[in-house]
C-alpha cells in the first residue's frame, strides 16, 4: 500500500454484515468482501460454506491513516461483532463465521494483541475473546454479486434482521465516524 492507505482485513461473521458498517465509515477508502486462512486455492462461496476448506469470511478494508487509525479501525471491528464465540455469530455456525484479524505489518500484529488483551483487562466481553490474530494469508474476493451486498439490498430479510441493526448502531452510537 501507498504511504496514504493501509489495509485491514477482518473477519466478524456474515461478511455482507461487517462490510455494510465499514463501507460507511470515514476514511475507508474501499471494502471487498473475500476468503482467507483456508487451504482450497480460489474459493467460492459453496466450497466456502461446507465448512471443509478452512476459510473464514473477510473484508479487506483500504483506509486512510490520517482520518482513521489502524486502532480504531479495531474498536469498530469489536464494537460490531462478538469475539468471544469461537466459529459463531449469532445464528451464523461454522469456521467460516470465526472471529479473525489478519495483519499486514508487525506494527498491526502488535496493536491487533494490545487491542484484545485492553478488552480483555477492561472486561469489555462476559466472556474470554477468541478472536484469531494472523499474518494476512492469501485473499480471495468473494463473487461480485457479495460485494456491497447490504447497501445494494437492505431490504433482503437477512440483510434488514442482521445487518440493519448494526448499520443502525453504527448510526446512532459512532456517529463521529460516519461519512
Amino acid at each position: 500500500m501507498s504511504a496514504t492507505h493501509e489495509v485491514a482485513t477482518l473477519g466478524g461473521g456474515c461478511f455482507w454484515c461487517v462490510e455494510a458498517v465499514f463501507e460507511m465509515v470515514k476514511g475507508v477508502e474501499s471494502v471487498v468482501s473475500g476468503y482467507t486462512g483456508g487451504h482450497v486455492p480460489n474459493p467460492t462461496y459453496e466450497q466456502v460454506c461446507t465448512k471443509t476448506t478452512g476459510h473464514v469470511e473477510v473484508i479487506r478494508v483500504t483506509f486512510d491513516p490520517a482520518v482513521i487509525s489502524y486502532r480504531d479501525i479495531l474498536g469498530l471491528f469489536f464494537a460490531f461483532h462478538d469475539p468471544t464465540t469461537p466459529n459463531r455469530q449469532g445464528a451464523d455456525a461454522g469456521p467460516q463465521y470465526r472471529s479473525a484479524i489478519c495483519t499486514h505489518s508487525d506494527e498491526q500484529q502488535r496493536i491487533a494483541n494490545e487491542v484484545i488483551a485492553e478488552l480483555g483487562a477492561a472486561k469489555v466481553f462476559a466472556a474470554p475473546i477468541v478472536t484469531e490474530v494472523t499474518p494476512a494469508p492469501e485473499f480471495y474476493p468473494a463473487e461480485d454479486y457479495h460485494q456491497g451486498f447490504y447497501r445494494l439490498n437492505p431490504g433482503q430479510p437477512y440483510c434488514a434482521a442482521v445487518a440493519g441493526p448494526k448499520v443502525a448502531k453504527l448510526r446512532k452510537s459512532f456517529a463521529k465516524w460516519l461519512k
